[in-house]
């Protein structure tokens, strides 16, 4: 998306970086969370609690909560 909306051409192996980048922060959050919440390696309860918390940080930012 970031590449269409600037209207620049990259190349491939600047998109598998990119994705790597963006997996490894995905992972790291989730293995965070996981350890966090007592469930250390559980990465769909980590990828959940990590999606709450974002969501719930945003709402507070926002005034909603």
């Amino acid at each position: 998306m970031a590449q269409n909306a600037s209207r620049a051409s990259w190349s491939y192996g600047h998109v598998d970086r990119k994705l790597q980048e963006i997996m490894q922060y995905i992972f790291e959050q989730c293995f965070e969370a996981s350890q966090q919440y007592g469930a250390p390696g559980n990465l769909l309860l980590g990828a959940n609690i990590a999606g709450f918390v974002k969501v719930a940080k945003a709402m507070q930012w926002q005034g909603v909560v």
